[in-house]
């Protein structure tokens, strides 16, 4: 429960790996990089840190905002998106190719 309230993934990192190389493997869907249209530069910077796997406290301190703030963001981008949930805005990163197997941001 922690984790969740924290906004880390409810996945195993053994998990989240074999999840996220299947889908970076298949390629890009149109809808998934024309819906990156809607999002601002600052909801897209956001998406790429969710999609390396950052809670909002670890995005928070990278852009140097509040952590409510990040959580604001990622449920904008989100909701913008039709994304269900963090695991789904991580899966969408990666087949706009915002994010890519072994990026660090």
């Amino acid at each position: 429960v922690r984790a969740v309230v924290g906004g880390d993934a409810l996945l195993s990192p053994g998990v989240t790996r074999r999840l996220i190389s299947e889908f970076a493997a298949r390629s890009k869907e149109p809808s998934a990089v024309a819906s990156l249209a809607e999002l601002t530069e600052r909801e897209r910077e956001v998406m790429a840190l969710v999609g390396i796997g950052l809670s909002n406290d670890e995005i928070a301190r990278r852009l140097v905002v509040s952590p409510l703030t990040a959580k604001t963001h990622v449920s904008r981008t989100m909701v913008k998106l039709g994304a269900r949930d963090r695991a789904q805005l991580v899966v969408l990163a990666y087949e706009s190719g915002l994010v890519r197997p072994g990026w660090l941001g």
